[in-house]
């Protein structure tokens, strides 16, 4: 039985060994090499000198480093919640019988298929003055005067609610999937006892559908707080940043620093940074989730 076992598991790790291989060489491997180069003065060229924790001191004083964390954590505040809300009205229209079924279904997935690039480039061209497509539409109905534009990458508060419309626009199809598989997974009998109890589809709504979706939403959430944080591309196409590095994520920040500035050491640290933070915050919602779990 032993030899038995042993050979079950020598098999198994036969095929498992290409993605360990893969997996090590890819994930492992850089992250061993990202923790060295936090220690060292590293440019693009070669390793220099050794500093030790002078890269984590200098981080904790950097204001630049802060700031645009304190962006990331924003864009995060404003996108996440919306995301949530928003996939799951989508997903409740979506799951409704009617003859345009497959069409939402469709048009609601389709922009999550766009790369990154494509999505932040439309959403541009959308937002832009004089010919932009919202700026066209308001002079169109009248609320906004012929003579008159809106500059919505010139002022922070605009080009934030840019940065998100396009954001949500772009990936609310993959959370918009996952709920609309979620409720084609709630039994129909539990909405017909209900309605025969005299329950109103709003009290089946909170009372039946929204806790059936709850653990969903828990890896949801955690998911797109991290996929939040990691924001870069839209927002370096939509804005670079600005204006004055006002919508400045700490993603581009890294990117400049270890790219545009040839400090790869320091880049590095910064990186370790955003991950001790989404560390904290993924074992503080599991911590959270199993609480609330232990308590029901």
């Amino acid at each position: 039985m032993k030899f038995k076992k042993m050979r079950a598991e020598m098999q198994a790790l036969v095929f498992l060994l290409p993605f360990l291989i893969v997996y090590v060489l890819f994930t492992i491997w850089p992250m061993i090499k990202g923790i060295e180069m936090t220690f060292y003065k590293w440019t693009l060229i070669r390793k220099m000198d050794f500093v030790g924790l002078d890269n984590f001191r200098k981080v904790l004083q950097d204001r630049e480093v802060w700031e645009a964390i304190w962006h990331s954590t924003f864009f995060v505040f404003l996108s996440t919640p919306t995301m949530i809300i928003l996939a799951i009205v989508l997903a409740l229209i979506a799951n409704r019988k009617s003859v345009l079924q497959k069409f939402y279904r469709i048009i609601f997935f389709i922009p999550s298929v766009l790369s990154v690039a494509v999505a932040a480039y439309l959403g541009l061209f959308v937002f832009q003055p004089y010919t932009g497509f919202v700026n066209s539409v308001l002079h169109l109905i009248g609320l906004l005067p012929q003579n008159a534009e809106i500059f919505w990458l010139t002022e922070t508060s605009l080009a934030w609610i840019v940065i998100t419309v396009v954001t949500l626009w772009w990936t609310v199809g993959f959370n918009f999937i996952l709920y609309l598989s979620a409720l084609q997974d709630i039994p129909d009998e539990i909405y017909e006892a209900a309605r025969l109890d005299g329950a109103s589809d709003s009290q089946i709504f909170w009372k039946i559908t929204l806790p059936y979706l709850s653990p969903l939403t828990k890896t949801i959430t955690m998911l797109q707080i991290i996929a939040s944080y990691k924001v870069f591309m839209q927002i370096y196409v939509i804005t670079g940043g600005g204006p004055l590095d006002q919508t400045r994520p700490i993603i581009q920040l890294i990117y400049q620093t270890g790219f545009k500035n040839n400090n790869l050491g320091y880049a590095a640290t910064m990186s370790y940074i955003l991950f001790i933070i989404l560390l904290v915050l993924s074992v503080l919602q599991y911590w959270v989730n199993n609480r609330k779990g232990a308590d029901n």
